[in-house]
């Protein structure tokens, strides 16, 4: 394989960022989909096109049918552009390997690169993982590919052939792949500060056990009793989470979940005095914190869609004071546990569902390359996130710039315009 010195000028896409935006604010997609239908019906080979119509269905409830239609288009073509936005005379290029599948596949990097004078080209492999033999023309590589059972096959056969890359690259396969629930508290150990309750995958049968009082959940997980909590293997955003207190509880669970595989781990009961729970969503770039979100309600189980802060002006409140003294406040307190977990993860980019704990540590819920990290929130509700996801945004592009002007080129390849650049930059500036 080897790098295109010329642009293979791949078709352009609207994007998941700006279609998500028009759904999230309440907006219409019918002039989009009657433009979309209308480029499908002068030109069927249209494959921008069927991918965006793709991410609509799916925006809309339609999962099964937006995946077809991304199928569809990837038979087509699997190279997607999205040109820079934002002032660059000579735009950085980011290639992001990704997967097809819906929104919780890939690393949403499209949120980060609003106004960053970064063009993206989004490559979607094939299920074995193997690159093609002609890649576009790029200064900094990023593997987008989320952790999951999945993706697993697809990172492992890529490790080997980005070990020598011509060119940096962020989000290392091998990294990645360390993120899976049943590692994580291997990979991060009892790390300064960190509580990462050990989480382990068992069949249907295993939890037959504990509803029959045959084994204890400490057989099971090497820590803890009572009350722990399970979920269906592959589940996301709470879905047949629950959390357990007795056998009897353990068996009306079965009752309700027909799968023969699920995770379990020991339930930490991170409320406040108050009786809150408060959940942190910490975006790392770089390995440096910076906050995106705080929940806070009376429930466990707990999302920023379900926890109300919309219709709370008090928890919006909070949430503000939060976000402007992290530095000096968060994350101070727990300055080596953000930074063991970045060192331990090896990522140059995740997001990490936090909280802490009565004892004062660092309870880690869930890292993962592909949380959605966004500026979407209406600013009359809250004018205080803007700003703080202009932050992340910043620290992101920076962070881009400055790998790809120090990382080392081989091969014989040469710097691009947008890297010569910043070079020039970084040398009038000393």
């Amino acid at each position: 394989m080897e790098i295109s010195e010329i642009d293979l000028t791949p078709p352009e896409t609207i994007g998941l960022a700006r279609l998500f935006a028009i759904g999230f604010r309440g907006g219409d997609y019918g002039p989009v989909i009657t433009e979309l239908l209308g480029r499908l019906e002068r030109d069927a080979g249209d494959a921008a096109a069927l991918f965006d119509l793709g991410t609509i269905l799916m925006l809309n409830g339609k999962r099964r049918e937006g995946l077809d239609c991304q199928q569809d288009a990837l038979r087509l073509g699997r190279l997607f552009c999205q040109p820079a936005t934002g002032s660059a005379t000579s735009p950085l290029r980011l290639l992001m390997l990704a997967v097809p599948g819906d929104f919780m596949a890939n690393t949403p990097v499209q949120f980060l690169l609003e106004g960053a004078g970064v063009t993206l080209d989004t490559l979607y492999l094939q299920a074995d993982g193997n690159l093609p033999d002609l890649l576009p023309p790029h200064d900094i590589l990023l593997v987008g590919i989320g952790e999951s059972d999945e993706n697993a096959p697809v990172l492992r056969s890529l490790q080997p052939a980005l070990t020598a890359w011509p060119r940096p690259v962020l989000n290392r396969p091998a990294d990645v792949l360390s993120l899976a629930r049943e590692k994580l508290a291997a990979t991060l150990g009892p790390g300064r500060g960190l509580d990462v309750p050990v989480t382990v995958r068992i069949g249907r049968e295993a939890l037959e056990r504990l509803a029959n009082g045959k084994a204890q959940p400490f057989d099971l997980l090497g820590e803890g009793g009572y009350p722990i909590i399970a979920r269906p293997i592959g589940s996301h955003a709470g879905h047949g989470l629950s959390k357990l207190d007795t056998p009897a509880a353990v068996r009306a669970y079965l009752e309700t979940q027909k799968g023969g595989e699920f995770s379990i781990a020991r339930f930490v009961d991170y409320s406040g005095a108050d009786g809150l729970f408060r959940k942190f969503r910490i975006a790392l770039v770089g390995g440096r914190p910076f906050l995106c979100h705080v929940a806070i309600g009376r429930h466990w189980m707990l999302h920023y869609l379900n926890a109300g802060m919309a219709e709370s002006a008090a928890k919006r409140a909070e949430e503000a004071a939060l976000m402007a003294a992290f530095d000096i406040d968060f994350s101070a307190r727990h300055r080596d546990a953000l930074a063991e977990l970045a060192a331990l993860a090896g990522l140059d980019y995740f997001a990490v569902d936090c909280a802490e704990t009565r004892e004062g540590r660092l309870l880690v819920f869930e890292t993962d390359t592909a949380m959605i990290v966004h500026d979407m929130d209406p600013p009359d509700l809250y004018p205080y996130k803007g700003p703080q996801m202009k932050k992340i945004f910043k620290a992101f592009r920076e962070m881009l710039h400055s790998r790809a002007l120090a990382g080392p080129v081989r091969d014989g390849a040469s710097a691009t315009p947008a890297v010569r650049e910043m070079a020039g930059d970084v040398l009038a500036a000393g």
